[in-house]
């Protein structure tokens, strides 16, 4: 994949474009205020990374306490060591009791392991019930953000779609009518299926229960009304104790849309009365990250969405850009993880503006942990060579100071009257997307002396 040919597509319609990023400037607006309304809220950021640093720190006994307690209660846990393990094992899980419907509420470990196909082929009908992962299903495409999987389809297109496949009135766009349509449609879904599938937000070693937050009550839905409950979680999503739960709930809805929490958290100890629930523990990478000193703290992440909000790579080239279930800055250091060669351009698309590190509940050094992968990318020989070659010549000038100068002193001169296609034109795709910034009459260190001297 590259990023760059992927992001150029979506900012070539120019409107959209810019939809695009107000709207997830306007989400990350309403976190700033949200936040604003908790004077600890820097505390309890600075809690939840020593959380999760802790968690990290003894995953391997947090995971037995889970599953034994998970067990005590009547659970099934199942471990998955990568993608093709968990979707046989749902997939068992299904065909053992000769399931056709199946009804998922989100779930971004799903879509990391591409269960949907991989059910559709063996014959089993999947419908996602989040709504924006509804939408986004019957438009044929991946979610776009992990939070808002839909945020790159105005309510034109929702009606555009809504009309092709559940036959409301063409050209409808009115938000109450569609979702009403949604709403009856999904209703039918629900009623019809045989088991439930949810993702895990959060899983608690000291009681083996699990916790999924909604603001659509859909995941309550998939998991009660059917006798059959999967749960699918990654080995990431663990907290030790339910005294430490508070904490991650009041950070997450915040951060993710401004909320100050989600319309539903709900808590599963155990099967209900008369039914299943099986709990799927996936690894996919996981002990990898967990084995690098560098990369180690990106397992903190709880996917509250921040990071993509705020990021201005990530609004102004779209999530599909990232051609992975998690994209944007936290994507873009776990997506290499699993497969440098494939995911080379990610680290790249990053400004290094250390805006989601400001923002990231659990305080992940994101910025920097990208800043290290560029590094680790280049050892590996996965840098194209014009990239090669720049970073070479910019080594030799910042190297030699008096070149540097010089370079300088000639370029303030030369650049400004350059034509301006010998800067923007088809061989330099910086100029694309980019303005130079003027350039000024003297340099940093002429205008020090000049201050000095005016000073003195």
């Amino acid at each position: 994949m590259n990023h760059a040919a992927l992001a150029r597509e979506f900012v070539r319609n120019d409107s959209r474009a810019h939809w695009h990023d107000e709207t997830l400037w306007f989400v990350r607006a309403k976190r700033d205020k949200a936040a604003e309304t908790l004077p600890e809220w820097e505390t309890l950021r600075e809690c939840a990374s020593q959380i999760k640093a802790h968690t990290v720190a003894h995953l391997a006994e947090l995971l037995e306490q889970f599953e034994r307690e998970a067990t005590r209660r009547g659970a099934v846990v199942h471990w998955a060591r990568n993608a093709a393990e968990h979707n046989e094992i749902v997939l068992g899980l299904l065909q053992e009791r000769q399931v056709r419907r199946l009804v998922k509420s989100k779930s971004m470990l799903t879509e990391e392991c591409h269960l949907n196909p991989f059910l559709e082929r063996h014959g089993i009908e999947v419908v996602d019930t989040d709504l924006g992962e509804r939408i986004v299903q019957l438009a044929g495409e991946a979610p776009s953000h992990i939070v808002l999987p839909a945020i790159h389809q105005k309510k034109e297109d929702v009606g555009r779609i809504f009309h092709e496949f559940l036959g409301t009135e063409a050209g409808a766009t009115d938000p109450n009518y569609l979702a009403e349509a949604a709403r009856q449609h999904l209703r039918e879904k629900f009623l019809a299926a045989e088991a439930g599938l949810t993702g895990v937000n959060f899983a608690i070693a000291e009681t083996g229960g699990i916790v999924v937050c909604t603001n659509e009550g859909n995941a309550d839905l998939g998991a009660s009304l059917p006798k059959l409950h999967i749960a699918c979680m990654g080995l990431e999503k663990l907290i030790p104790r339910t005294e430490h739960l508070g904490v991650f709930l009041r950070l997450l809805a915040r951060s993710a849309t401004g909320q100050p929490i989600t319309a539903y958290t709900s808590h599963f100890h155990g099967p209900k009365p008369g039914g299943e629930l099986h709990i799927v523990l996936v690894d996919n990478g996981r002990t990898d990250i967990l084995a690098s000193d560098e990369f180690r703290r990106s397992l903190y992440c709880i996917r509250c969405g921040a990071c993509m909000n705020t990021c201005p790579v990530f609004r102004r080239s779209g999530g599909h850009s990232y051609e992975t279930s998690v994209p944007g800055p936290i994507g873009s250091i776990l997506a290499p993880t699993r497969n440098a060669g494939e995911y080379y351009t990610l680290p790249h698309a990053c400004s290094l503006c250390g805006s989601c590190t400001d923002v990231c509940p659990v305080k992940i050094d994101l910025h920097h942990q990208l800043l290290t992968w560029r590094r680790e990318l280049a050892h590996r020989g996965l840098l194209s060579r014009p990239k090669r070659w720049a970073m070479r010549a910019a080594s030799v000038v910042f190297q030699h100071p008096a070149l540097y100068r010089a370079l300088g002193s000639v370029a303030r001169v030369v650049v400004p009257r350059l034509p301006r296609f010998l800067v923007y034109n088809r061989l330099n795709s910086w100029g694309r997307q980019r303005e130079l910034p003027e350039f000024p009459a003297q340099s940093f260190r002429q205008q020090f002396r000049a201050r000095r001297h005016e000073q003195q």
